[in-house]
This record gives C-alpha cells, structure tokens and sequence, in this order.
C-alpha cells in the first residue's frame, strides 16, 4: 500500500480560532464567478464559491468526489445532465468522473469539499 503525501495542508484564507459564517467570507461580485481556496492537496480540496446571478462553471468532471453545500441564495448542480436546486442548508455529492456544473439562479454561495 503507498503512503498518501499531502502536501501544503493547513488551512489558509481564513481567521483561526474564531467563530465565523462561511457565507461571510467570500463575496459575490457583479458578473462573476468568485473562489476563495481554504486547502488545497493531493487528498482534498475546500474552496468557498461566490456566484452572481446567472453565471456559471460549465460541465466538467472531477477526478474525486465532490460534496457541496449551499451557504447563501439557490443555485442549479447538474449531474449527469440531470437538475438540483440547492437552497440554503442543502447539500448534493456530484461523484467522481461524472459530468456537472453548477449555475447561480440568483446570487449563490457554496462550500465545496472534494476528496480525491
């Protein structure tokens, strides 16, 4: 069995021993998708996402598991060419090596944790 190196896997980007909203760090901003990194490793992957209203990150696939939760406003997570709409509080996994993308229908905020 090979050993997992992860490398650079402190979080960063964010205030530590503090209590604070995720939906607060990280802004949307007029005609823009918005990623704000927290780690980034060969074993995982945690990024704050700020969409404005009908934009978008078209369909592509991930080589790990990809779980996202809604912070703020709705957004659509097509998987396999099928719909989600995700509120606030919801939460979908868009497995390994399927297509999907993810579109603000208003201003939206995410959290998305990848585990490779």
């Amino acid at each position: 069995m090979t050993e997992l190196k992860i490398e650079n896997g402190k979080i960063k980007n964010i205030k530590k021993s503090q209590v604070l909203a995720l939906k607060e760090q990280v802004s949307c901003q007029k005609g823009q998708v918005v990623s704000k990194t927290l780690v980034q490793n060969n074993a995982v992957s945690v990024t704050l996402f700020a969409f404005d209203k009908d934009e978008e990150i078209s369909t592509h696939e991930s080589e790990g598991d990809a779980f996202v939760t809604c912070l703020d406003g709705v957004g659509k997570i097509t998987i396999d060419g099928v719909e989600h709409i995700l509120k606030e509080g919801e939460s979908i996994v868009m497995p390994a090596k399927h297509p999907h993308a993810v579109y603000g229908r208003e201003q939206f905020k995410m959290l998305l944790v990848v585990v490779f």
